[in-house]
């Protein structure tokens, strides 16, 4: 992709005469990428890897203590003209080598000179680490000899059977994780409560000590070395961390795959155990703790371990199955060499990539790995304040300094100071500062389309719910659901055994004291007034039973449609009074009921709306045009549906207290929409959507910044 570096190199004096070698205790292995041999240099007492392509072990390999640079070049040259690394490649190449602390000089200063880079390798290790401070890594000892005893025993489950095993384990663990999903999902709202935080450490603490194990004993199968076994801070939580990058050097790639999976895999199978035991337990330290270690392992498996965006299990698994080594610093540099060849005009630029094809994907790579970082950890930032305000703020100045300060220092170094942009300075440095004056313009000055979405409900403007007033146990329904009914048409029939045993024990009661009050006008006159009060009294009790069974079979209360989709699984249950059995709707005209968040409520005030726009579940392609819009200015906390809510799927929280999920757990207003007639549109009440609300064009970085103030005022109150 780029033109090939010159053969010949202005500094190439400063190397030719000196007389390097590679440290006599690299070991040297070969692997293959793309159907593409690769010389891998293996440093074991540092266990630090370092690949070579062919040509490039050609010259390394001829390196002695008692040859020049120069002699080893020219016999390379000598022997293979085409393939033989020009000397700007040699020099870079030795360079690389020489940070990486992989060669010695054959002089009494060599010594002093292994031991200030290993020195400076330390720091540069050091630094990076302190950098990356969210995931620390503090060693602690050698489990090498430990294993080495233990896995004879283990052996046996690292083959075809253990295979079976697990997937016979994993798959019925699978099933049980559907059959129980809504618990599950219930039992996750209350994840961080404080009775459950210990738990949940706990639980990450015994999958990530089993998922690190697995890793190592599937290194030491293949013939790999284990030698260190530490914590890492993992966003300031200790978790047990082994190092098995041994695996690197290994051969076969299905090898070096199966080691990056090992620890995905044990997890997964200790996940499906701790399903079996939740599913079989009732509320208690050991059910809770297994629902821990199951949310750990899903959790840390989609967004980390699994996700070949990040540098994890998931980015080495990746980088093996498509045969591109060190696929995040190829990424990176395949940027820079646009940014060097396109914008800053360097000629001698090298990309990383063979093809035009693979330069394209590397770039897909680096740019969806850094927005997918950036997702991820903003969200952990927010996670983490949410509960630790302090340390969240330590978090993101961690964050600030490692992802913009140390960045843009490293990138103003390189403009000033960079040998490749000796005679392109000026131009480097003019492109840049256009580049960053361009974007903070655009962001800043032009303005864009602003908008905001809220959920809602479609309601008919003339209903009636159907609510019952006695109990009683549905006995028969007349009306079929979804069908037209007219003013007090009968609906349903409730049943009440013991309101007709009320009822003719009333009766028997009235008879009774009507006897009673006959024989007193011919014997004792002065009962007669208690007498009558119990007449009035019976008689009462009588008109109140005969109301309540006439309220058992309930009518239409208005024309309209009869909708209750439930209603036949009802026959046979129990309704309580006042129980909400269906609703009589006209399908004349309908309206929008959207409930916006008191972020957005200040918009729709302060702002000039420019119409809106529904989409309605179930007809996503079809945009409807929002009629006159009718803004309720009170706060509200009951949501017009529990289809809204978290309980039932929605999207607005609600409040864990409440069964019916119909109680918002913060303050928001109601919006009330037209929906227009539209001949592809099914309308049917209670059917969910979104509306959009369009508001007046603003620059970017105003609507980024009212949004970053609203949520700091809202988690915070800053």
């Amino acid at each position: 992709m780029a033109d090939p570096l010159p053969t010949f190199s202005e500094s190439w004096y400063r190397l030719a005469d000196q007389r390097i070698s590679l440290r006599p205790g690299v070991k040297i292995g070969r692997q293959f990428f793309r159907g593409e041999l690769w010389h891998v240099l293996e440093d074991p007492f540092n266990n630090q890897f370092f690949r070579l392509q062919p040509a490039a072990y050609a010259f390394v390999g001829r390196l002695k203590p008692d040859r020049t640079v120069q002699q080893v070049w020219q016999e390379c040259l000598d022997k293979d003209p085409n393939q033989a690394p020009g000397q700007e490649e040699v020099l870079r190449l030795i360079s690389q080598l020489y940070y990486a602390n992989l060669l010695q000089y054959e002089s009494p200063a060599d010594a002093a000179q292994l031991f200030e880079r290993q020195k400076r390798r330390r720091d540069r290790e050091t630094r990076s680490r302190w950098l990356n401070i969210m995931f620390l890594r503090i060693p602690l000892f050698d489990p090498d000899e430990w294993i080495n005893k233990v896995l004879p025993f283990t052996r046996f489950l690292m083959g075809w059977f253990g295979a079976l095993i697990w997937l016979g384990v994993v798959g019925w663990g699978a099933k049980v994780a559907i059959d129980n999903f809504q618990s599950l999902r219930e039992q996750s709202q209350s994840i961080l409560a404080p009775d459950n935080i210990i738990l949940l450490y706990l639980g990450l603490v015994l999958v990530k000590t089993c998922h690190e194990f697995g890793h190592a004993f599937m290194c030491k199968k293949y013939g790999g070395e284990v030698h260190v076994i530490g914590v890492m801070m993992l966003i300031f939580t200790p978790t047990p961390y082994m190092d098995a990058t041994s695996s690197w050097g290994f051969r076969n790639r299905w090898h070096r795959v199966l080691v990056g999976a090992a620890g995905m895999i044990v997890e997964l199978f200790f996940a499906a155990i701790a399903v079996f035991i939740w599913a079989n337990t009732g509320p208690g330290t050991l059910h809770n703790l297994c629902y821990n270690m199951i949310f750990v392992a899903s959790v840390s498996t989609m967004l980390f371990n699994g996700n070949p965006l990040l540098r994890y299990d998931g980015y080495y698994i990746l980088s093996d199955l498509l045969g591109i080594p060190n696929l995040y610093q190829r990424a990176t540099q395949q940027l820079k060499f646009w940014m060097d060849r396109y914008l800053f005009s360097i000629k001698k630029a090298e990309s990383p990539a063979r093809t035009l094809r693979e330069g394209f994907w590397l770039s897909v790579y680096g740019v969806l790995s850094w927005i997918y970082r950036l997702i991820v950890f903003g969200g952990i930032l927010l996670f983490v304040a949410d509960r630790f305000l302090l340390i969240g703020i330590i978090m993101a100045v961690a964050c600030l300094v490692s992802w913009v300060v140390v960045p843009v220092g490293k990138f103003v170094h390189y403009l000033a100071t960079s040998p490749e942009l000796e005679r392109n300075r000026p131009q480097a440095v003019a492109v840049s500062l256009a580049v960053v004056g361009g974007i903070f313009s655009f962001l800043w000055l032009v303005p864009m389309p602003s908008h905001f979405r809220a959920p809602g409900i479609v309601e008919a403007r003339e209903k009636a719910e159907v609510l019952s007033e006695a109990s009683g146990i549905v006995d028969q329904v007349f009306a079929a659901p979804g069908t037209w009914v007219t003013n007090r048409q009968p609906l349903l029939r409730l049943r009440n055994e013991e309101l007709q045993i009320n009822l003719r024990a009333a009766a028997a009661r009235l008879e009774e004291v009507q006897s009673s009050w006959r024989r007193a006008l011919q014997t004792n006159v002065a009962n007669l007034k208690p007498l009558e009060k119990r007449l009035d009294s019976t008689r009462q009790q009588i008109r109140r039973l005969e109301m309540e069974n006439d309220a058992l079979l309930l009518i239409a209360p208005q024309d309209g449609y009869w909708a209750a989709p439930e209603i036949k699984d009802f026959v046979g249950r129990w309704m309580h009074r006042g129980s909400n059995l269906g609703l009589v709707a006209q399908t004349q005209a309908y309206y929008f009921t959207a409930t916006v968040a008191q972020d957005d409520v200040n918009l729709l005030f302060a702002s000039q709306l420019r119409g809106a726009t529904i989409r309605l579940r179930g007809q996503a392609g079809l945009e409807l045009p929002a009629g006159e819009l009718k803004i309720i200015p009170a706060a509200q906390n009951t949501l017009p549906s529990p289809a809204l809510g978290w309980r039932s799927g929605g999207e607005v929280p609600t409040k864990m207290t409440d069964p019916e999920g119909r109680q918002a757990a913060e303050p928001f207003f109601e919006v009330k929409a037209l929906l227009p007639s539209h001949a592809e549109a099914a309308f049917r009440h209670g059917r969910s959507g979104k509306i959009r609300f369009n508001l007046d064009p603003e620059p970017l970085l105003k609507q980024w910044l009212r949004r970053l103030r609203q949520l700091l005022q809202k988690r915070y109150q800053l």
